[in-house]
């Protein structure tokens, strides 16, 4: 099927851990993004709950297909006719006291189409700095694409763009998403070098929507959310608070890439 170019839209957002407060904030933003015509949206990981501590997001996890976070999100994609690719929230796991983190797509008319579960679990420790999700995080198990009138689109969350192979089993497609709420200190290292590069590697585009800010339980996240055309270079991005990423996804522009340097048809593993 012939896709056609649209324009998408990255939210970023300082979540904090009171899940009303963060929905009011996204729906402004959405609105917003919609004001500037995009028509695809994806928002940040975790964007219903950053908490005092991991324990919150598991409290806060939801059944599969209910829950007040999916009826949100139902509802605000049918509101304003657009795709939702809900970054990633918490939802429940095989195990009771893990959870799943999961991006949930939903369609135009409200309809959740698509899961992911994040495959690759974060783990960091320098100084007095430490991240273990393992401990509190069930893995998914499998590799999921979208179909949408506009992208063919791959499915990630955060820790996952550090793994090409991911995006290499995945191609072709013409959006990779990659909703975040990577640290200051890896991203500011490696965050726009692992993106740019994924985004040339598949020649495809790349939106990356982060977490961006300081939050109330005193964590620093990276943001810079930025989308990235299929020669690598960046056409919109935000440093730091909430706000809104948008640019144009154009085919034409994809072709042009595989037709002038046709790596993907080199590939020889």
């Amino acid at each position: 099927m012939n896709k056609r170019n649209c324009r998408i839209a990255a939210i970023q957002m300082v979540s904090g851990p009171r899940v009303e407060d963060n929905l009011a904030a996204a729906a402004r933003l959405i609105a917003d993004a919609v004001g500037q015509g995009a028509e695809l949206v994806v928002l940040p990981e975790y964007f219903p709950i950053i908490g005092a501590a991991d324990a919150d997001r598991v409290r806060a996890r939801e059944e599969p297909g209910r829950g007040p976070v999916q009826s949100w999100l139902a509802a605000t994609a049918r509101e304003h006719g657009i795709w939702i690719f809900a970054g990633s929230l918490p939802l429940t796991a095989t195990v009771p006291d893990k959870m799943r983190n999961s991006t949930l797509v939903f369609d135009p008319f409200g309809k959740c189409v698509e899961r992911y579960d994040k495959v690759h679990l974060f783990g960091f420790t320098q100084g007095d700095e430490s991240y273990d999700e393992s401990a509190f995080i069930e893995a998914g198990n499998q590799l999921i694409t979208v179909d949408t009138p506009f992208a063919r689109v791959a499915l990630s969350i955060c820790y996952d763009l550090r793994f090409p192979e991911l995006y290499r089993a995945l191609v072709p497609v013409d959006l990779i998403i990659v909703p975040a709420a990577f640290t200051e200190t890896t991203g500011r290292a490696h965050w726009e070098i692992l993106l740019r590069a994924r985004a040339i590697e598949n020649q495809c585009y790349v939106l990356a929507v982060g977490q961006g800010g300081q939050h109330e339980n005193g964590r620093l996240t990276h943001g810079n959310s930025m989308i990235i055309d299929p020669w690598g270079e960046i056409l919109d991005r935000k440093a730091k608070g909430p706000g809104v990423v948008v640019a144009e996804l154009d085919h034409a522009r994809i072709a042009d890439v595989r037709a002038r340097l046709p790596a993907l048809a080199h590939r020889k593993l």
